[in-house]
């Protein structure tokens, strides 16, 4: 019993490797399973028109999504931008203020040292 149950699993992975390979060698998108690294679904799988109908279908869902993706990540690093652009306005304007308050109390320092040594 034990001998007849490894036949059929030896002649299942035989059967198995040979479906596999007999569809895997089609170059076609949607022709058959082996293609994009799996099976593919039982459509794909299937192969003919609706076969690569869904392979076509599934292609430009993709590239849809990557060209949203990369439109998505252009408006962020576009907001990234200007936000930062406005950080340094802020850091200048502050910048700016320091060295004024920095003049001023130099002006304010000399005249003290003027009016402290005629005293």
């Amino acid at each position: 019993m034990a001998l007849q149950a490894a036949k059929r699993l030896t002649s299942l992975r035989f059967i198995g490797y040979g479906n596999i390979k007999i569809r895997a060698m089609s170059d076609e998108w949607g022709s058959g399973a082996g293609k994009g690294g799996g099976a593919g679904g039982s459509v794909r799988e299937a192969g003919g028109a609706f076969g690569k109908m869904e392979a076509a279908r599934e292609e430009q869902y993709f590239r849809k999504l990557r060209d949203q993706q990369i439109k998505d990540l252009r408006k962020h690093m576009e907001e990234e931008v200007s936000y930062h652009e406005k950080e340094i306005m802020k850091n200048q304007e502050a910048i700016d203020r320091h060295k004024k308050r920095i003049t001023d109390l130099a002006k304010a320092e000399k005249k003290t040292d003027g009016s402290s040594s005629s005293d």
